[in-house]
């Protein structure tokens, strides 16, 4: 389960820009994530909790939002939205598709004190 180690990634953010910005506890983290990314949604939900537990973070609700993805068909040229990786292309069928966005995640926001 790689999203464990996606979360600690973001406690680290949080902890860095906790120095940063002088935060002492976050209420809330919105993480924005990508449709092809891969990441399960509800397996960071699982996770959540126990990789926060002690942390400037303890006690957050969490709140995600998964974005599409956006792909350019290399056949035809028509710009599209894909939920799902190997998707075809609605105009031309082509598989040839030129992923945009839609792999990523990022801390969205931070509900801070």
């Amino acid at each position: 389960m790689h999203e464990l180690s996606l979360l600690e990634d973001v406690l680290s953010i949080i902890e860095d820009n906790a120095d940063s910005q002088g935060y002492t506890s976050v209420k809330k983290v919105c993480l924005e994530i990508g449709a092809l990314s891969c990441v399960e949604p509800e397996a960071l939900r699982f996770a959540f909790d126990i990789v926060m537990k002690n942390s400037l973070a303890d006690g957050a609700t969490l709140d995600i939002v998964t974005m599409p993805g956006q792909a350019i068909c290399q056949q035809c040229g028509r710009e599209i939205e894909v939920f799902e990786l190997h998707t075809p292309c609605p105009d031309c069928q082509s598989f040839s598709l030129d992923i945009q966005s839609g792999l990523e995640m990022r801390v969205r926001d931070l509900i801070v004190n």
